[in-house]
């Protein structure tokens, strides 16, 4: 997947999923602009982007904020000139305390919607005028498996999965005129810091979970769910993320792809 030289701009680019979406971003030639709500998260991965010899900078960003998101797009245009590649990686699972509580609250429908509905929408509207500009441009909003279904035990975060999804599919009708293109990614079970909180809860509201590690947890439900009985990884997403990006899919878009090793077949 050829990206070089190309300037991708990675939200929630600090740790897991937005982590190893960067990195592969970067192995394939690009330049990074890490952003994430916190600078030290991003600094590290910017210093990994670095040392793979790549230009990379670390933006501190709040994706709920538009003053925050006006800034951050403003610094990587002033560094770069230009954004060609977008990944909407900035997400949540709840609001803090979720995973004690029996039902989830509105506090977790508000965050929810403001950072993985909303703030995707704003990084975007915010970004797509330049994109308008030099007609061109890829757009990787990441959703979940956890869209294609619901939740016992987090409607909220599936309901705005489902809608990055949908999302997805009107940006992709409305900026086609200008070249570009705008998908979605749909990861499955990945060992990241947000599964962890996933685990805890499970191991508190199900009754078959108590006493287990978060990990053994974690591992259940893949030996469960995956058909091919493995987890997923951030570089798996990474992979289908660059390919998304890349001259290779100029004619998809629109699309969610799944990356769960079978658990959702579409």
């Amino acid at each position: 997947m050829d990206i070089t030289n190309k300037i991708a701009l990675v939200t929630g680019g600090g740790r897991g999923i937005g982590r190893g979406i960067a990195l592969v971003m970067a192995h394939n030639g690009a330049d990074v602009a890490i952003a994430d709500l916190h600078m030290g998260d991003a600094e590290a991965v910017a210093a990994e982007i670095a040392a793979l010899g790549r230009e990379s900078i670390a933006v501190e960003a709040d994706v709920a904020d538009q003053a925050s998101v006006d800034s951050m797009v403003s610094t990587v245009l002033d560094r770069f000139g230009r954004i060609d590649i977008l990944i909407n990686n900035a997400g949540v699972i709840a609001a803090p305390g979720w995973e004690s509580r029996e039902m989830p609250g509105d506090e977790d429908w508000d965050l929810i919607f403001a950072i993985n509905i909303r703030g995707m929408a704003r990084v975007t509207e915010t970004v797509a005028p330049n994109m308008m500009k030099q007609r061109y441009g890829k757009i990787v909003n990441i959703s979940s498996i956890a869209g294609r279904l619901g939740s016992k035990t987090s409607s909220p975060y599936s309901a705005s999965k489902a809608a990055v999804i949908s999302m997805t599919q009107t940006a992709a009708v409305d900026l086609a005129e200008f070249n570009i293109n705008v998908n979605a990614i749909c990861p499955g079970l990945l060992w990241t810091p947000m599964w962890r909180r996933i685990a805890a809860r499970y191991e508190k509201v199900n009754e078959r979970d108590r006493g287990l590690s978060e990990r053994e947890v974690f591992d259940r439900y893949v030996a469960e769910r995956i058909p091919l009985g493995r987890e997923q990884t951030p570089e798996d997403i990474g992979n289908a993320a660059a390919f998304l990006a890349s001259d290779l899919a100029s004619n998809i878009t629109g699309q969610a792809l799944n990356v769960s090793g079978g658990s959702h077949m579409n």
